[in-house]
C-alpha cells in the first residue's frame, strides 16, 4: 500500500508525469528535460529527485551530465499504458520537442566527425574497410542469438547499431562521456533502448554474467594493461556466453603510439589466447583480415557452459 501510495503521489504533478512518460521515450540529461520541458534545470532537478525516491527513476552520473531513465520495474507498465489512453495533446507536443532534442545531439555528433574526418581517415586507410570487418564479426557471431550484449569501449555506438536491434538487451560503456553523446545521437533512432553509461574498461560498473555476447572492436590496443581489461571483461560474460574481440595483429607502426594514443602495436594469437585462459574462456575461433599496412584479427572465446561440462 505505501509503495502505491508514493507511486501516485510522485506522479500527481504534470511535470512529473511528463517526465515519467519522456523518460519512456529514451534516456534524457536534466538539462535536455529542462529544454523539452521548457523550465529550469534546479525546478526539474526537483522533480526528477521526487521520481527517482519514489522508485520510478534512475540518476547516473556521467562527468559533468547527470542522466535519467525509467526504472527497471515490470509494475510501471500499467502506469504507462494508462498514460498512452489517456495522454492528450500534451504528450505529442512533449515527443515533437523531444525529437529537436534527438535532432540537437545528431548536429553535435556531425560537427565532431566533419573537424575529425581526416584522423578517422588516416587511420583506416591503414587496413581493410570497415564493411568487411563488419561482415565477418557478423559471420562469427551468426550461428546463435546475440542475447544480452555488452560492447565495451562503445565509442560513438557503432557495434550497438549493428547487433543492437536483435540483442534482448544492449549496453555500451566507455570512458568518453563525449564519446557516449555522440553515441546517443546515433542510436536515437537506430536502437533507442540501448543504454550507455561511463566506465573504464579495468573497473566496469556491470554486474558479473550479465552478457550472453560482449564485444571489444578496435579498444584493446587503447588500453594500458590489455590482460587485466579482458580479465574484467570476461567477469561480464555469462555462461555459455561469448567474447568477440577485434584488433591488429602485431605490427611496427610505432608512430601510431604518439600520434593515435596507441598503447600496443598490436598483439599475437598467444597472448591473446593465454589472457583469455587465464579468465576462464575458451578460444574457440580466429580469423585473419589483411589488406593494406595493418592487419586486422578477430578472436571469439567463449565461457564453457556449467551444464555442458556437467554432462560431458
Amino acid at each position: 500500500m505505501d509503495r502505491l501510495l508514493d507511486i501516485f503521489r510522485a506522479l500527481g504533478d504534470p511535470t512529473r508525469l511528463r517526465i515519467f512518460a519522456l523518460l519512456r521515450r529514451m534516456e534524457l540529461s536534466v538539462g535536455e528535460l529542462a529544454q523539452v520541458l521548457g523550465q529550469s534545470q534546479p525546478r526539474v532537478s526537483r522533480h526528477v529527485r521526487i521520481l527517482a525516491d519514489a522508485g520510478l527513476t534512475t540518476r547516473r552520473r556521467e562527468g559533468s551530465w547527470v542522466f535519467l531513465a525509467l526504472a527497471e520495474d515490470p509494475a510501471h507498465e500499467p502506469l504507462l499504458a494508462a498514460i498512452d489512453q489517456a495522454a492528450g495533446g500534451w504528450a505529442e507536443e512533449d515527443a515533437a520537442r523531444l525529437s529537436a532534442v534527438r535532432a540537437e545531439r545528431a548536429a553535435a555528433a556531425e560537427r565532431y566527425f566533419a573537424a575529425r574526418a581526416e584522423e578517422w581517415d588516416a587511420i583506416r586507410s591503414l587496413y581493410v574497410p570497415e564493411r568487411q570487418v563488419e561482415a565477418a564479426m557478423a559471420d562469427m557471431l551468426a550461428d546463435r542469438a546475440v542475447g544480452r550484449l555488452v560492447d565495451l569501449g562503445t565509442g560513438t555506438g557503432r557495434m550497438l547499431e549493428l547487433f543492437g536491434a536483435e540483442a534482448v538487451r544492449a549496453v555500451g560503456v566507455d570512458r568518453s562521456p563525449e564519446m557516449l553523446r555522440l553515441a546517443r545521437a546515433k542510436l536515437a533512432e537506430a536502437v533507442p533502448a540501448a543504454e550507455l553509461r561511463q566506465g573504464d574498461l579495468t573497473a566496469l560498473p556491470l554486474t558479473d554474467g550479465i552478457a550472453d555476447t560482449v564485444i571489444l572492436h578496435q579498444v584493446l590496443h587503447f588500453v594500458p594493461q590489455p590482460g587485466a581489461a579482458l580479465a574484467e571483461a570476461a567477469r561480464l560474460v555469462a555462461d555459455g556466453g561469448r567474447m568477440l574481440i577485434v584488433d591488429f595483429a602485431p605490427h611496427e607502426r610505432e608512430e601510431l603510439r604518439a600520434r593515435d594514443a596507441h598503447q600496443r602495436l598490436g598483439f599475437s594469437d598467444a597472448q591473446i589466447e593465454g589472457w583469455l585462459q587465464a579468465a576462464g574462456l575458451h578460444l574457440d575461433e580466429t580469423k585473419e583480415l589483411e589488406g593494406g599496412e595493418l592487419t586486422v584479427k578477430l578472436w571469439l572465446a567463449e565461457r564453457p557452459s556449467a551444464v555442458r561440462e556437467k554432462a560431458a
